[in-house]
């Protein structure tokens, strides 16, 4: 009995953890996509503490580009980490990129293309990703160095 009472205390709180990480991340989107990045980043650190990979992969954008925090290529490169293992295809495909270039990490092409092919691979964003890669290969040699890195640059 008394170890029936315990997993379903356990399960409480780890129902009430991850619903309080997305509450958490929900609001820091929110801020997020209204440019309110320095009322965003708390809500997404303490989403991200939680292990909330959508938060992790939100928090390194701010990381990568000092939205809300001063720039810092190996926070950026740690928290994309995070949630590209935890198969979340954008954070991957931002992993991938870091490896390119060499940024926040030593550069590693196999790596790169390791990553990146993950992403495009994955059913629910790997076509968005392609797509826009494919829209941005005319804006940017950046683009174009990642289509021909896996193989796509048709």
């Amino acid at each position: 009995m008394k170890k029936l009472l315990l997993a379903c205390m356990l399960t409480l709180c780890l129902g009430a953890n991850a619903q309080s990480a997305d509450k958490l991340y929900d609001e820091g989107k929110k801020l997020y996509d209204q440019e309110q990045y320095q009322e965003a980043v708390p809500k997404l650190q303490a989403a991200a503490d939680k292990g909330h990979k959508k938060a992790q992969y939100r928090l390194g954008r701010c990381y990568d580009k000092g939205y809300g925090v001063k720039e810092n290529d190996k926070k950026a490169f740690e928290l994309y980490q995070k949630s590209a293992k935890q198969d979340y295809a954008k954070a991957m495909f931002h992993l991938g990129k870091c490896y390119m270039k060499g940024k926040g990490v030593a550069a590693n092409q196999e790596e790169a293309r390791k990553w990146i092919k993950r992403a495009i691979s994955d059913e629910k964003h790997g076509d968005e990703i392609l797509k826009d890669l494919r829209k941005t290969k005319a804006d940017g040699e950046e683009a174009t160095r990642i289509l021909i890195l896996i193989g796509k640059n048709k």
